[in-house]
């Protein structure tokens, strides 16, 4: 079997998500131990660590993106990722506690493979957990000591306040036959990006970063995370079910208001008199839909955008003067992110 020198030599992908997982995952584990126990129990099936009846699984705990990031951004200025570990497992709980709102807004029933969190323990027990989880983010950072704790509480309590701004956006566009993709796209920068961009400023921060840095990297986890949100959408509509663990056609049949399909609304009014219908659309009109965003141009439209910020975020990331291996990795990730079909 071959060794890798981290030190040296760049890892894939999957073999850096896997290091980011063996650091943060202990220390995640231990910080949903510390919830209230019917907290802990949804969270801890959240994660895929056990089934509804409490009992060990194996279940999909998510990519571990977002992680990945603030510890090889530390590295990235010449910082220890291990001393970064409070960080990402704050920010990985913030993440989560999106999605156990998110799933509940949305009335998704399925994510990770799995049914969601509110449909097996129910609406308000999910939201609870969420909170929970956004609590305890901001006691693990407390609790790690680190100097630069008061900066880094205020970073990220600005990221997720752009965060909620971001969802309530989202929400509010269902209800609306009227929104220009600038809104989408500030939108799309506060549901996402704000979160992607304060991991990479996080741990340039915790690794001893000059606020040059921060902010270099910051802008690099922005525009990534704009990026990520195209692709997001774009799977949202023409994803595989069976890869991507969500229903089909979910973002359409909830009337999502996401970047291809407000770049496309504009073009087609039969889109539009689908997309503003009251009544729910039948698997034939879904289909339908997703066919005409794509003829309107949405997909194409958002396919370039992704690519277009993936390029400006790695002139960010250039900019950072960062050590060679971790660049070389988050260039991967950013790749990665851009690429996937999940």
């Amino acid at each position: 079997m071959t060794t890798i020198d981290v030190r040296t030599q760049s890892r894939s992908a999957p073999q850096v998500l896997a290091w980011a997982r063996s650091l943060v995952e202990p220390a995640l584990r231990e910080a949903v131990d510390r919830l209230p126990e019917s907290m802990r129990h949804i969270s801890g099936y959240h994660f895929g660590w056990w089934d509804s009846a409490g009992k060990a699984d194996r279940g999909d705990s998510g990519k571990a993106i977002r992680p990945s990031l603030v510890l090889l951004a530390a590295e990235a200025i010449g910082g220890d990722p291990a001393a970064a570990v409070p960080t990402a497992v704050a920010v990985e709980l913030v993440h989560n506690f999106s999605l156990l709102h998110d799933d509940v807004m949305d009335g998704d029933l399925t994510r990770r493979h799995r049914p969601t969190a509110w449909s097996v323990f129910g609406t308000g027990p999910a939201i609870l957990a969420g909170d929970a989880m956004m609590v305890q983010a901001f006691d693990v950072i407390a609790a790690g000591g680190h100097p630069t704790a008061a900066r880094t509480t205020r970073m990220l309590s600005t990221a997720v306040l752009q965060l909620l701004e971001g969802q309530a956006s989202d929400l509010a566009f269902e209800d609306r036959a009227d929104v220009a993709v600038s809104e989408c796209v500030t939108m799309a920068e506060g549901k996402t990006g704000a979160l992607l961009g304060a991991a990479c400023a996080l741990g340039a921060l915790v690794g001893g970063g000059s606020d040059e840095q921060i902010d270099h990297l910051g802008g690099f986890g922005r525009d990534l995370g704009l990026a990520f949100q195209h692709i997001d959408d774009l799977l949202g509509i023409w994803g595989d079910p069976a890869v991507t663990g969500k229903p089909v056609y979910s973002d359409l049949q909830n009337r999502k208001k996401s970047l291809p399909v407000v770049a496309a609304l504009g073009a087609s009014d039969e889109l539009g008199a689908l997309y503003h219908r009251e009544k729910p659309l039948s698997p034939e009109e879904l289909e339908r839909a997703a066919e005409l965003v794509e003829r309107a141009g949405g997909r194409a439209w958002s396919q370039a955008q992704a690519a277009e910020l993936l390029e400006r975020a790695l002139s960010r990331l250039a900019s950072a003067r960062p050590a060679p291996r971790p660049s070389a990795e988050l260039t991967v990730l950013a790749n990665m992110v851009t690429r996937r079909d999940h």
